[in-house]
């Protein structure tokens, strides 16, 4: 039997009051691909928990890209929860998951990476947060191609930025228990924009005497995360370092399926997510696993102050995955979503 007090970490974010004597409605972005599937089986498992939740649907994609309906719906409700969206690859519009974190100002993307009990993989101590900045560095969205067969990207570092980032990631660490965060940087190359980012996260991190600082190159850090991912705890990273080490880390528990994320902006705005691709391959054939958008809903909860719906939720979730009869291809079964679905139903009793 699993002792689920010990995996609360998993989508502890709460920051924000709201009121548990009501639904609270939420903006419901299905996505592309398997989106609409997981984004259904999420919808089946939050009714029968009777969490009380009231979805705003709203359809985003390359088409209609953030459109007003979507701007209006977030502003109003503040919490969203988000299907994957798809992104072209070296051409075309910009990513929609960019354009959603920058037209919110979604400052912080908080990705836990925990070993599931029960869920077999090289590892069985992984217990780390990344917590990336998701405005700035290379992903600014500034390139350009000054002369045919030269391009430019400009990778943008504002200490404003870095200081909002840094007091989150502290204030996260206090908040769930943690002891150490660590920055992770490239300051050694790139001594301007990145050692702004180390210097402001130094500076910050004075203001929380009973955290443990350090500093990490990102190369070194990818190592240490291979060789003891448990000697990491809370990292702080620029935006490009932070999408890469935050899929290093899901690979350690098991990949992207079993990942949650959460995009936390100023004055209670928060979208969480799946962070995997849409699997068009899959999509309409009824094998998608819900687990990464469930686990993202579990983070919503907790930060709307529905811890008891998000325990009860994540336990079923968590003992439909380790039980092992009912889990999806991807996690070694054979057992389609709705199966899964029905599965994690049948344990919230």
């Amino acid at each position: 039997m699993f002792k689920f007090s010990t995996i609360q970490s998993l989508s502890k974010v709460a920051l924000r009051s709201y009121s548990t004597t009501a639904n609270t409605r939420v903006t419901l972005i299905p996505g592309d691909g398997i989106g609409p599937e997981i984004a259904e089986a999420v919808k089946t498992i939050f009714s029968a928990a009777k969490a009380p939740i009231e979805w705003e649907e709203v359809n985003v994609n390359a088409q209609t890209g953030v459109s007003t309906e979507i701007i209006e719906s977030i502003k109003r409700n503040k919490v969203g929860l988000k299907g994957p969206l798809g992104t072209p690859i070296g051409t075309g519009h910009q990513s929609l998951n960019l354009a959603l974190r920058k037209t919110f100002n979604l400052y912080a993307n908080v990705r836990p990476c925990l070993s599931i009990p029960g869920f077999k993989t090289r590892y069985d101590d992984v217990d780390t947060v990344v917590i990336r900045e998701n405005t700035e560095g290379e992903y600014s969205g500034i390139e350009n191609m000054p002369v045919k067969g030269v391009a430019q990207s400009i990778k943008v570092i504002t200490k404003e930025a870095s200081a909002r980032v840094a007091n989150y990631a502290f204030q996260y660490a206090l908040a769930n228990g943690r002891n150490r965060v660590t920055c992770v940087h490239k300051a050694n190359i790139m001594k301007q924009s990145d050692g702004l980012f180390v210097k402001t996260c130094r500076e910050v991190s004075t203001r929380y005497p009973s955290i443990k600082y350090e500093e990490m190159v990102v190369d070194n850090n990818c190592m240490q995360l291979v060789l003891n991912p448990s000697r990491l705890d809370v990292m702080v990273l620029p935006n490009l370092y932070g999408d890469i080490v935050s899929d290093l880390c899901a690979g350690l528990i098991g990949g992207l399926g079993l990942t949650p994320s959460g995009n936390i902006g100023e004055n209670g705005t928060a979208i969480f997510e799946a962070v995997h691709g849409t699997a068009p391959d899959i999509a309409g054939q009824g094998k998608a696993n819900p687990t990464a958008l469930l686990l993202s809903g579990i983070m919503m909860l907790r930060h709307l102050g529905l811890n008891e719906h998000a325990q009860k939720i994540e336990k079923a979730v968590l003992t439909t995955i380790s039980e092992g009869k009912f889990t999806t291809k991807d996690l070694g079964g054979n057992a389609g979503t709705a199966d899964f679905t029905k599965a994690v139903c049948s344990k919230l009793n």
